[in-house]
């Protein structure tokens, strides 16, 4: 099978999961990753025979995309904000709108009067570690902390800061139950937002191979974790200090309503106009 042969042959298998522009991509990023060639090296090398094992390589990752399984599960990593991450099933895999969470939250700190050597960062649901290690790159001399109920994605997270030399101080620990014992300047989360009875709702390639705890209010109430961080930044968030959330779009008054006692509280859109962020100035 050469390179030109295999592209066609993925296509025809992932035609019902895949949009042509995706399979051109996926299809490209699968063969960087077995056979080393790069897009440009790809093309040019089109009629190449492929290599017994990396053909049998790359037939069995198509095998495990017709599941349903995420192809960053796969590939084991994905790239977020211009970073490496690695991934797997312990771990949601990072969205767009946690970039633009992520873009808002770098803009305000840096117009802040804050002096970031020092700085004191609070992550909720560490996940991957993105949100925290992007917040470290750009900002060495804070102090961030990030909590998390699972191990296992702690361990994730912890091999993805190893990997880019980051120190974050993670903290294991279910958060709902968590008392702080310090106070912070910034105060910033994306955690499970979606109601139980939003379950059906959500893509089963998301709910068979993503974690339901990171996904999933644990109660029928799915500003749970909204109104802890409420509480907790009535203590423990500094005076000037600013809040940044990703939330359920279905819930962007009700979830802005909790912040009120804020200077000042704004709810914010994505790119595709859906109520998602919350931004906060103590």
């Amino acid at each position: 099978m050469t390179i030109s042969t295999f592209k066609k042959y993925f296509k025809a298998e992932l035609s019902g999961l895949y949009t042509e522009s995706e399979s051109v991509f996926l299809s490209s990023l699968f063969i960087h990753q077995i056979v080393g060639f790069d897009h440009f090296q790809q093309r040019r090398f089109s009629e190449q025979e492929l290599l017994t094992d990396d053909e049998k390589k790359l037939c069995h990752l198509v095998s495990e995309l017709k599941t349903g399984r995420p192809y960053q599960q796969i590939l084991g990593e994905t790239e977020f904000y211009g970073m490496k991450f690695f991934v797997d099933e312990n771990v949601l895999i990072p969205r767009p709108e946690t970039e633009e969470l992520l873009e808002i939250a770098i803009r305000e700190i840096q117009r802040s009067k804050f002096n970031i050597q020092g700085l004191k960062i609070l992550d909720i649901g560490t996940g991957s570690g993105v949100i925290p290690l992007v917040l470290k790159k750009h900002f060495p001399e804070a102090i961030v902390s990030s909590i998390d109920f699972s191990e296992k994605a702690l361990k994730t997270a912890q091999r993805n800061a190893d990997y880019h030399h980051l120190e974050i101080q993670f903290i294991h620990a279910d958060y709902l139950h968590f008392k702080p014992v310090e106070s912070f300047d910034i105060i910033i989360s994306n955690p499970p937002y979606i109601g139980i009875e939003e379950e059906f709702e959500i893509a089963d390639s998301v709910k068979e191979f993503e974690p339901k705890m990171a996904l999933f209010s644990p109660t029928s109430d799915a500003l749970i974790f909204y109104k802890k961080i409420a509480e907790d930044a009535k203590k423990h968030l500094n005076e000037d200090g600013l809040l940044f959330l990703e939330i359920n779009q279905k819930l962007g008054p009700e979830t802005l309503e909790l912040y009120q006692y804020f200077s000042n509280a704004q709810l914010l859109k994505d790119l595709s106009e859906n109520d998602r962020f919350i931004y906060g100035r103590k």
